[in-house]
């Protein structure tokens, strides 16, 4: 028996179907990926190596599995409080300036773009709760969306293993929100309530916000975006945030030179402020 052999037109082609469905940049020095993040969507399809895929979908349009496909290539990499030093200067700077800022309309909302699993928005949630027990009554939405289905469900039910526990959650933390379930953590109900979670592509045209947020996490979610795609996520971006809200994207992250958007400095962290229009 012949077994079939991945050719470069294959992965291509697998790069091409990424690139459309979700704008992430796969190079054909990481074709190997693949290989590995397709193997259980593979052995579910009864099939056994990637030729085979290619080839039913070249000739069979299937948009779920495209859309599978896609998912299974994004990067899902997370933990709780993760780089401290956002969390940080929102609950020493920024925060107490926005509640001063909200204090009639008595509301915020929160975005944590990319939010993979929940840690992050979890996080935010945590940190409300233990820092400022002066809006606990206010109107508070976390908004948590991802591209991969299974992360968002993830999410949504809040259960954690002992090895994500492990990396970024203070142990004061595990005890007050979290509740103790077999081998699992679970979030317990207070936090949960302050967060929603539903499946979003970022580099659609349009968002399931209408809104403005005033502070949005959009971390380490650009690295294998191309210059135009993260152009046009800013933009989009730039239109859901409050005029005096606040924009955080990853260390390494920055906007491109984008008018829209003015870099500050403080406490050895960056953050971005929106530029009024000129029009």
């Amino acid at each position: 028996m012949t077994i079939p052999v991945t050719s470069r037109s294959d992965y291509r082609y697998l790069r091409e179907l990424v690139l459309g469905l979700s704008r992430n940049v796969l190079e054909p020095a990481h074709d190997f990926l693949f290989d590995t993040r397709l193997d259980t969507l593979l052995r579910n399809r009864g099939m056994t190596h990637l030729h085979e895929l290619v080839l039913y979908l070249r000739s069979h349009r299937d948009p779920d599995l495209e859309r599978s496909i896609a998912e299974a290539m994004t990067i899902n990499e997370t933990s709780f409080f993760r780089d401290s030093r956002p969390f940080d200067l929102l609950c020493t700077q920024l925060l107490p300036r926005l509640i001063e800022q909200r204090r009639t309309a008595r509301a915020l909302r929160f975005w944590s773009a990319a939010c993979s699993t929940g840690q992050e928005a979890y996080s935010l949630a945590i940190a409300l709760r233990e820092h400022f027990h002066l809006i606990a009554h206010w109107n508070i939405r976390i908004e948590g969306t991802d591209l991969c289905a299974d992360a968002v469900r993830r999410a949504q039910a809040g259960r954690y293993h002992r090895i994500e526990i492990n990396r970024g959650l203070p142990a004061r933390y595990l005890v007050r929100y979290f509740e103790h379930r077999g081998e699992d953590w679970v979030v317990r109900p207070e936090v949960r309530g302050l967060c929603t979670f539903r499946q979003a592509n970022l580099c659609t045209p349009s968002l399931p916000f209408c809104e403005p947020f005033d502070v949005i996490f959009l971390r380490n979610v650009m690295l294998y975006f191309s210059k135009e795609t993260r152009r046009a996520l800013l933009a989009r971006i730039h239109s859901l945030l409050a005029p005096d809200g606040v924009l955080f994207l990853g260390s390494s992250e920055q906007t491109i030179g984008s008018p829209l958007w003015t870099p500050v400095l403080a406490s050895n962290t960056c953050y971005f402020t929106p530029r009024k229009s000129s029009a």
